[in-house]
């Protein structure tokens, strides 16, 4: 059989079952991640990642999510249908072979599928594991065929429903909510932020989201398609859509290099921020790897040569470094591989070897060709790279004097910081408060035994618009660093946070429940985004939640953090009520913020997480940055949530 016979013979025998399924419901984290929010999410992904590997062989260039009333999800494509045959090993139907066994999936047949999605690879199967139900209908070959599941298990064997002209796949599951006990609640913007990405990632292809358990002005479910002609060069100009550019056109490259395939795209802003994205059969890896590094050092080498041989760096008096180069620059690198390795934390660094020299390789052709072919453009970036080595030079003179005060011992610790007496970092809290007087009543409400207050005046450092040694001159973000006792810089990363010496597990936001408080919050969280992504990404950021409400009558009194419960207890007292609205923390006394907003027992901590990183980094470009226009676009668009002030 020829290879191009091969690769289109999609069949029964192409379905491979590496291992039983009977752990996942016994251990579900072990399979998605988690069993939160996230891992509620992922069922989604995983699902749709096996229409996305009929994409990306060329048999798939339309599919559709939706978010049913019910949360229940449904998924299609119109890829060539999950064989239906009788798989030889198992004894039963292709289709039930890949719905019920962990690891089964033409994805481990290399003839039919060179390269495939998804980061945990457990499959559908997976996903029909940890549903209530699921239903699967396959058009194929001029036949409808379906199976019905429940909690992984089949209803009843593959069966003939009808005749059609269609074909592909339709996968329609509810999540388990005995396993996913947090919420089976899926988030529209979280679905279509993926969706968005995945379209821009594999150009061609059509994805829509359709969510029907809300609709739009003009009584339609909100829905939205997504489709990219362009790739990588449009998704680099939607996250950069919020920043001005240096230089006027995208520089970008597609093609293999050593039989793998390559994708970058990149543009320089002027910000001081880098922004690097990359990508593994469309995982987004953001733990890096070496198609990073790969990116990297081609990147620093190219641009390093050609300014060499400018003369422009004649009249430096230090080093450009790797980081210089980065300065500004926002970039995509996306690749194909057969069989990645991967490392890390989460799973998401790609440990490869052989990508790193064909990322490099790909990226310094790339690079020669534009700056040979764009002079005035390549003198821009050489000037931006001149820039940044000039401000990181200052940088480093405020950076150590941050380091030198966060080592030295309890006497180099902020005076305004009120620490705790535990000395365990896992059981302590830091509140990052608003204001000195706020700062007083936290003090006083506190356990000492765990929690420690660091007041913080008034509103901190845009860090979106400032240069970086104007960031560590700072005095508020070098007492957040010196009361952490956390340092910057590693060997391999000058800007790597590191968390060895971190003195606080918990790092509590705590600010006004008004829109000054939201400004703050928005400010210290794009500061830890930009500057300490990693206490982010290890679980450690949250945000506080104080009531807006005191609802009493005689000696009754409960609380209240919207105008909705506010009505609802009033109405539960009857009759005339005593309404307390808090403008501020600084109107509640001691006893008041404890019982509310910092007693363990019955506060409410909002964890910060990244779900998105490139959705999370243009935001914070649009809401913090200098262009007004987006801004506006997108407060208008979410008013019905922002919490405006009277």
């Amino acid at each position: 059989m020829s290879e191009e016979a091969k690769k289109n013979n999609y069949s029964a025998d192409s379905i491979q079952a590496l291992e039983g399924m009977e752990h996942v419901r016994m251990r579900p984290s072990m399979y998605i991640g988690d069993v939160g929010v996230r891992g509620l999410h992922h069922l989604v992904y995983e699902v749709v990642d096996n229409s996305i590997d009929e994409a990306m062989g060329g048999h798939c260039d339309t599919i559709s999510v939706t978010i049913n009333e019910d949360n229940s999800i449904t998924t299609k494509d119109n890829g060539r249908g999950i064989p239906v045959g009788l798989h030889k090993k198992e004894g039963v139907s292709a289709l039930e072979v890949v719905m019920t066994k962990i690891g089964a999936g033409g994805k481990f047949d290399k003839d039919s599928y060179k390269v495939s999605g998804g980061l945990h690879g457990v499959g559908v199967s997976c996903v029909n594991a940890l549903s209530n139900d699921l239903k699967a209908t396959v058009y194929r070959e001029g036949v409808v065929w379906e199976q019905e599941y429940k909690r992984g298990k089949a209803q009843y064997p593959v069966k003939r429903i009808g005749e059609t002209e269609e074909r592909g796949t339709v996968v329609t599951f509810k999540p388990d909510d005995s396993i996913f006990t947090q919420t089976i609640e899926y988030n529209y913007e979280t679905l279509a932020n993926r969706m968005r990405e995945l379209a821009f990632l594999n150009k061609g292809i059509t994805i829509t989201i359709t969510d029907r358990r809300n609709k739009d002005d003009k009584g339609e479910f909100i829905s939205e398609t997504f489709h990219s002609t362009e790739g990588l060069k449009e998704f680099v100009r939607f996250l950069d859509g919020t920043r001005e550019s240096l230089i006027q056109n995208v520089v970008s490259m597609e093609g293999e290099k050593n039989n793998i395939p390559v994708e970058v795209a990149m543009i320089y802003n002027t910000s001081y921020t880098e922004n690097l994205h990359s990508y593994v059969n469309n995982i987004n890896t953001h733990e890096g790897g070496t198609h990073l590094s790969g990116f990297r050092r081609g990147l620093t080498s190219t641009l390093k040569k050609y300014a060499d041989s400018s003369g422009m760096l004649d009249k430096l008096k230090f080093e450009i470094q790797g980081d210089d180069f980065r300065e500004g620059l926002t970039a995509i690198v996306s690749v194909k591989v057969a069989e990645p390795q991967f490392e890390g934390q989460t799973k998401t660094k790609l440990g490869n070897r052989e990508v790193s020299s064909a990322v490099s390789q790909a990226v310094s052709e790339m690079l020669t060709d534009y700056l040979e072919e764009n002079p005035d453009e390549a003198k821009t970036i050489i000037q931006k790279v001149i820039l940044a080595a000039t401000a990181r030079h200052a940088a480093t003179k405020a950076r150590e004097m941050v380091q030198r005060k966060t080592v030295m011992s309890i006497g180099g610790l902020p005076g305004k910081l009120s620490d705790c007496s535990d000395q365990d970092p896992e059981n302590c809290e830091v509140f990052l408060v608003e204001g000195d007087s706020a700062g007083g009543t936290a003090k006083q409400g506190r356990d000492r035994m765990f929690q420690a207050i660091l007041p913080l005046r008034g509103k901190i450092l845009n860090v979106e618009k400032a240069m970086p040694h104007r960031v560590f001159e700072n005095e508020e973000i070098k007492n957040i660093y010196t009361a952490l006792g956390v340092t910057i810089g590693t060997e391999e990363d000058s800007k790597a946070l590191n968390l060895s010496k971190l003195r606080y597990h918990k790092v509590v936001i705590m600010c006004d429940a008004d829109v000054d408080g939201s400004h703050i919050e928005t400010l210290i969280l794009t500061f830890f985004f930009r500057y300490m992504r990693e206490l982010i990404e290890n679980g450690h950021v949250y945000i506080a939640t104080p009531p807006l409400y005191l609802v009493k009558k005689g000696t009754k009194k409960r609380y209240a953090w919207n105008d909705e419960e506010r009505d609802a207890i009033a109405a539960t007292f009857n009759g005339s009520v005593g309404i307390q609205r808090y403008k501020g923390l600084g109107e509640m006394n001691a006893e008041q913020l404890w019982d509310t907003t910092m007693n363990p027992e019955f506060r409410t901590l909002r964890q910060i997480t990244i779900d998105n990183a490139t959705e999370t980094d243009r935001v914070f470009s649009m809401l913090m940055g200098d262009e007004v226009p987006p801004r506006r676009e997108f407060i208008e668009k979410n008013a019905v949530y922002a919490n405006i002030d009277a």
